[in-house]
C-alpha cells in the first residue's frame, strides 16, 4: 500500500514536471514583463515621450558611447505606443509558443535576448535614431526558424514552417524599407543574431546540429557583434 503510495506521488511529480517543461512560460513571462513596463511608461508621461524613453532605457548612440551599454539590452522591453506592443506581443506569443517548444526554454530565452542584442547592436553601428522595441528579438525568432529549415529541411513540417516564415521576414523587410521611422538595420542584425544563435545553442528536443556548422555560427556571430559595437564605438 505505502509502495503503491509512493509511486502515485512520483507519477504525479513527473507528470507535473511535463506539464511545467510544455507551458511557454518564457514567452508569457516576457509578455507580462513588458506590458508591465509600457504601463509603467505611461504612468511616467507616456510611451511616445521622448525624454521618457530616454529614461527607461531606449537605444540612443551618444549615451552608449559615454559608457551607458545597458542601451544595447533595455531597448528590447521598451515599446513606443500601444499599436507598437500590440503587434509585437501578438507575434511574439505565436512564434515563441513554437519556438520555446522546440528549443527549450534556457536556449529559447537566449535565442530571444541575443537575437534582440545583436539588432541594437548593428542599429548601434548603422542607425543614429532612437529607438526601442522587441523586434530585433523577434526577428531573431524568424531567424532561429530559418536556421530550423536549414538544419532539418528533410522534416516537411520544419520545411513547411520555415518557408512560411521566410516569406514573412521578406515582406516586412520590403515594408520596412518604404516606411519611415522604421530601424531596418536592426531587424536585419536581430534576424542574424537569431540565426547564428540557434545554431550556437542547439535543438536537442528536434535533432543534432553539425559541430562545425555550430563552430562557425559561433565565431561569425560573436566576431560580427564585436566589429558592430566597435565601429559605432568609432563613429
Amino acid at each position: 500500500m505505502e509502495k503503491n503510495k509512493g509511486d502515485f506521488w512520483v507519477n504525479h511529480l513527473r507528470y507535473r514536471l511535463r506539464r511545467l517543461d510544455q507551458t511557454p512560460y518564457v514567452t508569457v513571462g516576457l509578455i507580462g514583463l513588458m506590458v508591465i513596463v509600457f504601463l509603467a511608461m505611461t504612468l511616467a508621461g507616456g510611451s511616445t515621450n521622448g525624454s521618457v524613453l530616454i529614461e527607461f532605457g531606449a537605444k540612443l548612440n551618444p549615451l552608449i558611447q559615454q559608457g551607458q551599454w545597458w542601451r544595447l539590452v533595455t531597448p528590447i522591453f521598451l515599446h513606443i505606443g500601444f499599436t507598437h506592443i500590440l503587434m509585437n506581443m501578438i507575434t511574439l506569443y505565436f512564434v515563441g509558443m513554437q519556438l520555446e517548444a522546440a528549443f527549450g526554454h534556457g536556449r529559447y530565452l537566449a535565442i530571444f535576448l541575443v537575437s534582440g542584442i545583436g539588432g541594437n547592436v548593428a542599429s548601434f553601428c548603422f542607425s543614429d535614431s532612437l529607438s526601442a522595441g522587441a523586434s530585433t528579438a523577434i526577428f531573431g525568432l524568424f531567424g532561429a526558424f530559418m536556421m530550423l529549415g536549414e538544419s532539418f529541411w528533410q522534416n516537411p513540417v520544419i520545411r513547411s514552417l520555415a518557408r512560411t516564415f521566410l516569406a514573412f521576414v521578406v515582406m516586412n523587410l520590403a515594408f520596412d524599407v518604404f516606411t519611415p521611422g522604421i530601424d531596418l538595420a536592426g531587424h536585419i542584425g536581430g534576424l542574424f543574431a537569431g540565426f547564428f544563435v540557434a545554431y550556437l545553442v542547439g535543438v536537442p528536443r528536434i535533432g543534432r546540429v553539425s559541430v562545425i556548422k555550430r563552430v562557425i555560427a559561433s565565431i561569425v556571430l560573436i566576431g560580427g557583434l564585436v566589429w558592430l559595437y566597435l565601429h559605432g564605438m568609432a563613429q
